[in-house]
């Protein structure tokens, strides 16, 4: 009993500190990345990703909404990417059940590219982000004659917010224990 309360606590200061690292990240480093008028990356969204596949909804709902208010703070934008965050936490189950491998989930793994395979995360991470970062932009520029300007911002974003979400992957996550 003794060794689950500890193994929840650690897990519990594990997501915390990436929650602060991510924030910290998003929010000092690479908010500044400025490309183009085009290129928006956010890796924020990986924190909403990695949370365990039993993880109940409205606990994510929570996390979403408190990462994504903490990223508007750093970025002066007013509950814009709590709004996009909310979005793919309410849609994660929902996009991790039409993925789904033909066994189902083992509880012991993370929804990461070290324990579910390229593949399978890089499908996961683009479908996430593409809804993310569509919701982002649709609600940032509210105007519908701009759907060129938005679609291409959303592409764009999500190519290289994918490409700095795997490598932060890379970085980070190490395969779980099996």
């Amino acid at each position: 009993m003794k060794d689950a309360s500890l193994e929840m606590n650690n897990a519990w200061v594990k997501y915390g500190s990436y929650f602060i690292l991510i924030v910290l990240i998003q929010g000092l480093v690479v908010n500044n990345i400025e490309m183009s008028m085009y290129v928006n990356p956010m890796i924020y969204p990986v924190m909403i990703m990695m949370l365990p596949f039993e993880f109940n909804i409205l606990l994510t709902m929570l996390v979403a909404f408190v990462l994504g208010i903490s990223v508007d703070a750093f970025s002066n934008t007013f509950g814009l990417n709590a709004s996009a965050a909310m979005v793919i936490g309410y849609l994660r189950p929902t996009i991790l059940n039409i993925i789904k491998p033909r066994d189902g989930y083992d509880p012991s793994l993370l929804p990461s590219i070290q324990d579910m395979g390229k593949l399978w995360f890089l499908t996961y991470a683009s479908v996430l982000l593409f809804i993310h970062h569509i919701w982002f932009f649709i609600i940032e520029i509210l105007r519908f004659d701009q759907i060129g300007h938005i679609l291409l911002k959303t592409i764009f974003s999500l190519v290289l917010s994918l490409f700095l979400i795997v490598i932060f992957q890379y970085i980070f996550y190490k395969p779980s224990k099996k």
